[in-house]
């Protein structure tokens, strides 16, 4: 087993908190979504439908001194909410590209094609159905996946657990994103204005160039992204590619030790000298020890989910059915080119494009999911309401055509969540592929003959850490193990198994060192040493902490390089992939990976939950 490519500790356990809370604000989100879908039909079909038409054509200007920009309402929400939208994706893409999930570029191949192949494919079956005229400008309606809405349909319809199944559409989504926004930025704009887009341009170099600078404050980068909108809009671009470009531009990166430890510090003086200088010392580390782009992305998802979204619905998904339009709807090649290309082609393009990948050994399906999974995960992602209505507004005039490829796209919601669960129901059933997830429970159950064990060996508590020596937020690194031992004390016994990242250059030969040094009865004292000094894990650095602790040397540079041990380090990291570890610090209480925080407190907290149900359940044995 090759050493594996994965994220760091800290940013893998918060990129899981993370996905959890994103999880929660879009399946929020959509529940808003779909009631305000609801309202806007409604409406458009009750006898006040002039009253939902007026609204969106009630013009709102802003006037400073003798710039004015003035729009009606439906454009407001299109060209200026809908910009925050995709600024917020912009930033989810970067951040996952920086420190998340697609920091391994092998992760990124299966999505990829099989994201290629859930475009092309829809793409090719509008076209086949409405290949010329008016009709055939509405294929780019048919590319893109409603995020916010796929997942709050797969939070109902899909696997009780499903993390794994979730980071591979939002990896494919955000492809469908990216494609979707380029296409609505070059095929529908009519003209472009060149001395607005110098200047757009320039606002976006100047977002990069704040990066370069490292420039951690926020308004910098806010007062940039609204003037790269405004020249974008003044040039005759649809403005959600400045959204989207100027996401992408804002930085995302890893927590540094040092900054983290200068808040800390800062933070103690304060509550030693409690006086408005320091508090405000203080509170600019805390938030320069974040990204800029986390710190964006906690503000602003709550709005795009909860009103930007919606509120796109109300305005967008109002069509008054009445007089026959639902009929001649059902009857239209444009209704049936979007129904078909989303539902038909986005599971055919994805299920064919994630086969041909495997098959072909340009990578693997992450661990957990299966092709059946991928096939109604690409059902689920035929739901492309918002992306779709925008590109169907853009595409075509006010009219019949707009309105039967609106039906299209309301009804393709319907059907692509129905034929997802079905195809759910269908993997469960007869292909066994129920849960999507990594695996949680301790492949390797702990041998005290074999494992290396702080504590007594029958100890009734159980801490397991899957670590490596690099790694700046492992317990021992942060002092949480020896908080937690002083805690616990007799009642703890903690264990230590290695997962040397390749992200951290010195980890495989830092794992062999201290196996090297428990041949000769020094695994802890080694252990201790090397996190004492991570910043210095070179050969004759490790040969030198090997003299400190009197070992015999030239035994120890021998065993560095000796099969046992290598093989040793190997086990290791091969329960890791086989327990769901996927970055250090991973954590197990008992038999079971702690998901969570992983300070002493939380671990102690777990540990002693984890205790009363143990005891609990001997309880019901007994009696």
């Amino acid at each position: 087993m090759s050493q594996q490519t994965v994220e760091a500790g800290p940013a893998r356990d918060r990129t899981m908190l993370r996905l959890r809370d994103f999880m929660r604000t879009e399946s929020a989100s959509a529940g808003l979504l779909v009631a305000a879908s609801m309202v806007a039909l409604l409406w458009a079909n009750s006898p006040w439908s002039e009253a939902y038409v007026d609204l969106w054509h009630t013009t709102a200007e802003i006037t400073v001194g003798s710039t004015q920009i003035s729009m009606d309402l439906h454009h407001w929400v299109n060209d200026a909410l809908m910009v925050l939208f995709f600024f917020v994706i912009g930033l989810e893409v970067r951040r996952e590209f920086a420190i998340g999930e697609l920091t391994e570029r092998r992760r990124i191949v299966v999505p990829l094609v099989a994201g290629i192949g859930g475009m092309l494919v829809p793409a090719g079956l509008y076209l086949a159905l409405n290949p010329s005229g008016e009709a055939a400008a509405g294929w780019g309606a048919v590319i893109g996946t409603d995020t916010a809405f796929l997942l709050g349909v797969l939070a109902l319809v899909g696997p009780r657990v499903s993390s794994q199944l979730r980071i591979f559409l939002l990896t494919l989504t955000v492809i469908d994103d990216v494609v979707a926004v380029s296409v609505i930025g070059i095929v529908y704009t009519d003209e472009v204005r060149v001395v607005p887009l110098v200047v757009a341009v320039a606002a976006l170099a100047g977002i990069a160039l704040l990066d370069k600078l490292g420039q951690w404050r926020a308004s910098p980068y806010v007062g940039l992204v609204l003037l790269a909108w405004l020249a974008t809009l003044n040039a005759g671009l649809h403005a959600s590619i400045a959204g989207m470009v100027a996401g992408l531009l804002v930085p995302a990166a890893e927590p540094a030790r040092s900054q983290v430890e200068q808040a800390a510090r800062r933070v103690r003086d304060f509550r030693q000298s409690p006086l408005p200088g320091v508090q405000r010392d203080a509170r600019a580390e805390l938030t320069r020890a974040v990204s800029i782009n986390e710190r964006l992305q906690e503000s602003l998802h709550g709005w795009a989910g909860y009103v930007v979204v919606p509120v796109f619905a109300l305005a967008n998904a109002g069509v008054d059915l009445r007089g026959g339009l639902l009929g001649e709807a059902l009857r239209s090649p444009v209704t049936w080119g979007i129904v078909v290309g989303l539902v038909a082609g986005k599971l055919l393009g994805i299920w064919l494009g994630s086969l041909a990948a495997v098959r072909l050994g340009w990578g693997a399906l992450p661990q957990g999911v299966g092709l059946g999974h991928v096939a109604a995960g690409g059902a689920l992602s035929g739901i492309g309401f918002t992306v779709s209505l925008l590109i169907i507004g853009l595409a075509f005039d006010d009219g019949p055509v707009r309105d039967q490829a609106t039906v299209g796209v309301l009804l393709s919601v319907a059907v692509a969540s129905l034929v997802g669960w079905l195809v759910f129901r269908f993997a469960a059933k007869y292909l066994g592929q129920t849960d999507a997830a990594l695996p949680t429970t301790l492949s390797l159950p702990v041998d005290p003959d074999v494992d290396h064990v702080r504590g007594p060996r029958d100890a009734p508590m159980t801490l397991v850490e899957y670590l490596d020596y690099e790694c700046p937020f492992c317990a021992k690194a942060t002092g949480a193990a020896l908080e937690v031992k002083q805690q616990l004390g007799d009642r703890l016994r903690y264990v230590v198994r290695h997962l040397p990242l390749d992200v951290h250059p010195h980890a495989w030969p830092a794992a062999l060192a201290v196996e090297a040094a428990g041949r000769q009865g020094k695994f802890w004292e080694m252990h201790d040493l090397l996190f004492r000094n991570q910043d210095e894990l070179e050969v004759e650095d490790l040969a030198g902490y090997a003299a400190e602790l009197g070992l015999d040397v030239e035994d120890f540079l021998r065993d560095l390089d000796d099969d046992d041990v290598v093989a040793r380090v190997r086990r290791d990291l091969e329960s890791a992939d086989e327990s769901g570890a996927r970055g250090t610090p991973t954590f197990f209480i008992g038999d079971e990976r702690h998901t969570g925080a992983f300070d002493a407190r939380s671990l102690v907290a777990a540990l002693e939950a984890s205790a009363v149900s143990d005891a609990d359940r001997g309880y019901r044995r007994i009696h």
